[in-house]
């Protein structure tokens, strides 16, 4: 190999790197920033606000896990980190709150158990498939390893954030939990009900030997593309509304929840990969094309798909 091709080699890894080291910045960043907004006239516990704790507890588990992690060469746990993080911090918040009211116990129970039924869902899957090819390609590198538990720590703080500023808001002037308390638990409940229910029926769709090398349109995936995801949606407006009555002043950066958990499955994470291996996998199937075209994205049609 060329003097000139190894430092051109070199001169990429370096760039890796740094952008690797930019990005694990700007995620703590936004991560402070948004525990500084939430933080606003909320309780504190030994000087320091009580979100505020929550945002850096979120940050600090999901290093302590990376650290093992990252010298076994594996991402078997880091899915269930993920959904543990929101356990373990909204637990925290709720025994450290003084005099947690309904809100804050609904909102509790919102979290804890999304996360719960989501975190043996993921654990489950990775079991049965014994790796995770997302992390193929960087789970030997540890800097980059590290950036996406940094990243999780931060998608946790923001899904997370309407619930944990409710909960860790001041005591006085609470609003009682009222008609948009109710409201707000029953889109959680239908976003819950679906997310799980269009789950369940890809695993038995996928379990079935006879549907091998085939796309998923029954059921739920009939009426929508990805009803997961709009599941997903639905709950954290849901989450939102509960928690609305009680946010002030900069408290209102909680709303981020439900807008970044929209953002990151229609435009990154979510419909974008799974849209992009679909069409690499079944695009020009006549079958395919139709369901695609006839059937919506995201929002579940209220008609009957053709028969």
């Amino acid at each position: 190999m060329s003097s000139e091709t190894t430092a051109s080699s070199s001169t990429t890894a370096g760039k890796k790197h740094t952008a690797t080291i930019v990005t694990i910045l700007i995620a703590v960043a936004i991560g402070a920033l948004v525990a500084l907004a939430g933080s606003q006239g909320g309780t504190q516990l030994a000087g320091v606000p009580l979100y505020a704790w929550a945002v850096a507890a979120a940050f600090l588990i999901q290093v302590l896990v990376y650290l093992p992690s990252a010298a076994a060469k594996t991402e078997r746990f880091f899915d269930l980190t993920g959904s543990a993080t929101f356990i373990i911090v909204t637990v925290g918040l709720l025994v450290a709150a003084p005099e947690p009211d309904a809100r804050a116990w609904v909102l509790g129970a919102m979290v804890a158990l999304w996360a719960l039924r989501l975190g043996s869902f993921l654990f489950a899957r990775i079991h049965r498939s014994g790796s995770d090819d997302r992390f193929d390609g960087i789970k030997g590198d540890k800097l980059r390893f590290l950036r996406v538990w940094i990243m999780q720590g931060l998608w946790v703080s923001l899904t997370a954030a309407a619930a944990w500023i409710a909960i860790a808001g001041g005591t006085d002037d609470r609003e009682p939990f009222g008609w948009l308390g109710i409201v707000g638990v029953v889109v959680w409940a239908a976003g819950f009900i679906i997310e799980v229910a269009a789950d369940l029926q890809k695993n038995a769709f996928t379990a079935d030997p006879a549907n091998k090398g085939r796309f998923i349109r029954t059921g739920l995936w009939s009426r929508s593309r990805h009803p997961n995801y709009f599941g997903e949606i639905l709950l954290w407006v849901g989450v939102a509304v509960v928690a609305a009555p009680v946010l002030v002043g900069w408290q209102w950066v909680a709303l981020i929840s439900p807008v970044f958990v929209a953002l990151l499955l229609l435009r990154v994470s979510g419909v974008p990969l799974l849209e992009a291996k679909a069409d690499r996998k079944w695009g020009g199937d006549a079958d395919y094309e139709t369901y695609k075209r006839e059937t919506p994205v995201l929002l579940p049609r209220l008609t009957s798909p053709k028969a």
